[in-house]
């Protein structure tokens, strides 16, 4: 396992700065983004660092919803900052290991004796908010199909795009099958991601009963992609200026969940390079956007986003003890809870197979 996150560790730093030095080396380019920085805006910088912390305001809110499903009530406050810890290492640590596992082992030290709910609250947390992503992308695609499809370039990204979404959609198709015919626990013990799917099919069961909670942790869902949009509009509006391309809010709001689904893939860390270069390709293409300020905007709309990052990392540091646990033996804990969840679930369709013969 260590072997395994130490290449990947490797191929993301090799990919990250591999693609920033080749999107930075053209010195056309870096004096496009030199013009451009001399005229930004800092209230339209400041705008969008405030709109991202709304977001992550809203997330806890939904969040906070599913976890009450599970028998876990936190104060907001407390729940707004276990999600930016989380957020810090989602944006700063490179490897396998996310906020999310992090996330989770706070979570039980808050909640003792819930850790199943804290593993199902955050997966489905993760799942709905992929849901909306899809639906999204798969919305506005349909839309703007010849728009998005006008030049061979962002043709291809596209379809990259509707790969990777369409990977998505069946995976997720697959986790509903397994769970309602309730096979889980027929599958063979080395089936890749068997314990995810356990998981699956008990916040399936349960999050279904709780349904008004889920539709509204869509709906938040919605409002935070969006609002993350709106985020990166404000870095291009930041370098907005006279004759200058700037592109508009709609018009991101049908890149950016493209944008979106290929950054998904863990080749970089936090997206960083894959997507400076997915939003040269679209911006310039798409809109007439100059390469250098496209560069810009994305990397400033990370840096709006990676704000909050930062400040989840004060508060970790303020949060966890000085002899606190290493990362890798956080991960092994969770690790053993989520497969003790999984077992647990397969255990009760076994049961239930039983009884019903």
């Amino acid at each position: 396992m260590r072997s395994k996150r130490a290449a990947l560790t490797a191929l993301q730093l090799c990919v990250t700065c591999g693609v920033l030095v080749w999107l930075f080396h053209d010195g056309a380019r870096r004096q496009e983004m030199a013009r451009a920085l001399s005229r930004a805006d800092g209230a339209w910088i400041l705008t969008g660092i405030a709109v991202y912390g709304l977001v992550e305001l809203l997330a806890a809110w939904r969040w906070q919803g599913l976890l009450r499903v599970q028998g876990i009530v936190l104060a907001r406050g407390r729940v707004f900052t276990l999600l930016l810890i989380g957020l810090f290492f989602n944006f700063f640590l490179p490897g396998g290991t996310g906020g999310d596992v992090v996330k989770i082992y706070y979570l039980i030290k808050e909640a003792p004796g819930r850790g199943a709910g804290a593993v199902l609250s955050v997966l489905m947390d993760r799942i709905i908010g992929l849901f909306a992503l899809i639906f999204m992308s798969g919305v506005f695609i349909a839309i703007r199909w010849h728009w998005l499809t006008s030049t061979p370039a962002t043709a291809h990204l596209v379809f990259v795009a509707l790969l990777i979404l369409g990977v998505s959609v069946l995976a997720i198709g697959f986790s509903f099958v397994v769970t309602a015919f309730g096979i889980v626990h027929r599958l063979p013990a080395r089936f890749p991601c068997r314990d995810k799917l356990g998981e699956l099919a008990l916040g399936y069961g349960l999050f279904a009963r709780a349904w008004r909670t889920s539709a509204q942790a869509l709906g938040t869902s919605f409002v935070t992609h969006t609002g993350y949009f709106f985020t990166f509009y404000c870095a291009a509006r930041a370098y907005a200026a006279p004759g200058v391309a700037t592109p508009t809010f709609k018009q991101l709001c049908v890149i950016m969940p493209l944008v979106n689904a290929i950054t998904a893939i863990p080749i970089s860390i936090g997206g960083l390079g894959v997507r400076e270069s997915l939003f040269q390709d679209f911006l310039n293409a798409l809109v007439g956007v100059d390469k250098g300020v496209a560069i810009l905007i994305s990397s400033t709309g990370f840096l709006l986003t990676a704000v909050w990052g930062l400040a989840g990392g004060i508060l970790y540091l303020l949060y966890r003890p000085s002899k606190g646990p290493s990362m890798a033996e956080i991960s092994k804990e969770i690790a053993g809870i989520e497969h003790h969840v999984a077992e647990d679930e397969m255990e009760l369709e076994l049961s239930h197979e039983k009884s019903q013969r």
